[in-house]
Order: C-alpha cells, then sequence, then structure tokens
C-alpha cells in the first residue's frame, strides 16, 4: 500500500510539474510579446542636382510597425550659419538627431567647409563606441557638393542623384531615368518621390522640400566618388 502510494504521488507531481512550466513559458511569451517594441520605419530622402540647382526632398511619414504614427514629419532642414546647407536624414530618429546634432557641431568647427566637416564626423562615427551603435544616415548638399553619410561611416560623393531610406531605390532609379528630360530639378524630385511614395508602404505624399542655388552645371549624373 505505502509503495502504490508513493508511486501515485510519484505520477501526480510528473504530471503536474510540465504543466506548470508550460504555464510559465507561456506566460514568459506573453510577456514578451507585450513589451516587445515593433520596428520603427522611415523614410525617404532624396537629392537632385541639375542646371545650378539643388533639391532635397524627403517625405512626412513615420511608422511603428504597421502603424502610421506621424504623417507630417519633417526630415529636411537646412543648417549652417547662413542656412544655405541643405540636411536629409533616415534612420531611427533619435539616432538621425543625434547625427544631426554632430554635423552642426562639425559646421562650426570648419565653417564653409561641408566635405571637411563632414569627413571628421566620420572620422568621429568609426571611432566611437557609443555613435557606432546609431541606425542613421544623412544627405547632405551645398551649392558646391553633394555626400551621402552611410550607416556604417563611409562618404559618398554624388554629382547629380542621391536617395537613401526605405524608398530610396525606387526615387533613386526614377530620378536618374528623368534627369536627362526638360524637367527642372524640383519636378524631376516631386514626380520620382510620387513614384517611390506609390510603391513604398513607408512614404507618403507629404514632403519637405528645401532648394540651394549652386550656380554651376550639373556633371555626369552616372559617376559617383567614394572618399
Amino acid at each position: 500500500k505505502d509503495r502504490r502510494t508513493m508511486f501515485a504521488g510519484l505520477c501526480q507531481r510528473l504530471h503536474t510539474t510540465p504543466c506548470r512550466s508550460n504555464s510559465t513559458n507561456h506566460a514568459s511569451r506573453t510577456f514578451s510579446s507585450m513589451t516587445h517594441r515593433p520596428e520603427w520605419h522611415a523614410t525617404t530622402i532624396l537629392c537632385v542636382r541639375k542646371e545650378g540647382k539643388v533639391v532635397m526632398i524627403g517625405d512626412g511619414q513615420v511608422s511603428q510597425g504597421h502603424i502610421v504614427v506621424k504623417s507630417n514629419a519633417k526630415k529636411v532642414r537646412r543648417i549652417g550659419k547662413e542656412k544655405n546647407i541643405v540636411v536629409g536624414f533616415a534612420g531611427a530618429t533619435a539616432d538621425a538627431l543625434t547625427f544631426y546634432d554632430k554635423l552642426e557641431s562639425a559646421l562650426d568647427q570648419y565653417p564653409g567647409q561641408l566635405l571637411r566637416a563632414c569627413v571628421e564626423l566620420a572620422k568621429t562615427w568609426r571611432t566611437d563606441k557609443y555613435l557606432r551603435k546609431l541606425d542613421a544616415s544623412m544627405l547632405v548638399a551645398d551649392k558646391n557638393i553633394s555626400l551621402e553619410l552611410s550607416g556604417v561611416g563611409d562618404i559618398l560623393e554624388h554629382p547629380s542623384v542621391m536617395a537613401i531610406g526605405s524608398g530610396g531605390h525606387y526615387a533613386l532609379a526614377a530620378a536618374r531615368a528623368l534627369i536627362d528630360s526638360d524637367r527642372s530639378a524640383e519636378e524631376i524630385a516631386k514626380k520620382a518621390m510620387d513614384i517611390a511614395s506609390d510603391m513604398c508602404v513607408y512614404t507618403n505624399k507629404s514632403y519637405t522640400i528645401e532648394t540651394v542655388d549652386s550656380g554651376v552645371a550639373s556633371p555626369n549624373p552616372n559617376t559617383s566618388n567614394l572618399i
């Protein structure tokens, strides 16, 4: 009788223990899913340089997971003491604003030298352990040069058209197809963004546009330099 009682108790423990474990695991998974933050998606930024004019354009949509949390975000801005430099950023908002502030500080240190300021920012980007973890990229342009600061600290010089973000490839392809047409730089930028917004679910038609007069003709759009 004692052996039967012990055996029955052992079977009961073996039967109920997995249930408690499964319940605990299920609760853990449920809590994890509740506390998981959806990935933030944004954006499309495009820069077109043609016939003495530089146009930087960006959409206004910010998405979190499957939800549009903002439709009129301003991702294109003017910086510099004379406000003659245009910047567009894509990626995590806080990270992008951090790089934006870093670029402004570099321009204060090297006024009127956009390339030098970007090179110094890229050096800091690569060597600073904190900055290397930030997820963002930027397009920067003045009357002389257009640059892309990639998410790994590289600097790309684009003579005519450049784009970043979730819809960047669509906008870039459309702008390159239109660059030799009779359209102006602003018309090309708007049309290319319309195409990108029709194809990319994370891009809308609420645009921010900034322009700079370069006063020089655009070079060959099919070449670019890696600095």
